[in-house]
């Protein structure tokens, strides 16, 4: 309960036009410090809780063990991370380019599902809470790989979880 408190307050932070990506190149020390804040840490724990789900526990654990064998007792970078997870899948999902959409981008999607009879559509946009004028730029070309899961009433709602990759701004 209490990490889905942080969870939205970052949220509510990172919906602001004045928020910045989890990962970006930095020129000086001061932009270090300004991107090691809570938004950076409470958005990357989301992250990764939303890829472990999506490969499941048993494929996200081997990604990480794989991780801390291939980088014990050196330097990583992210992209180490994602070439780990990589492996682990066999090539069955880019999980680079896929989590590269969500540390590269500031804010998150807003995901809108409609269904017309047995057809059912998804689109996704940049969620602003608020725009600030004089912190505002056009993000229209952000575009986010989102996984996601459902279940239809065919299963017994434990052993019949889908997934789709939204990697479109629309899909069905």
């Amino acid at each position: 309960e209490d990490f889905l408190t942080l969870i939205f307050k970052a949220m509510m932070k990172d919906t602001l036009n004045s928020s910045h990506p989890v990962s970006s190149a930095v020129q000086s020390s001061e932009q270090i410090e300004e991107m090691f804040d809570t938004l950076s840490y409470i958005k990357g724990a989301s992250l990764l809780l939303m890829l472990k789900h999506y490969l499941t526990k048993d494929v996200f654990q081997a990604g990480i063990e794989v991780y801390l064998h291939n980088h014990d007792y050196r330097t990583a970078q992210s992209d180490d991370l994602w070439d780990s997870m990589n492996e682990i899948t066999n090539g069955t999902l880019d999980v680079k380019k896929m989590m590269k959409t969500w540390i590269a981008h500031k804010g998150f999607p807003l995901v809108t599902v409609v269904r017309k009879g047995k057809i059912i559509s998804v689109q996704q946009e940049k969620f602003l809470y608020r725009v600030e004028p004089e912190n505002w730029t056009s993000d229209a070309s952000y575009l986010w790989h989102i996984p996601l899961t459902y279940i239809t009433n065919k299963c017994n709602f434990t052993h019949c979880i889908n997934a789709y990759l939204l990697d479109q701004k629309s899909g069905m």
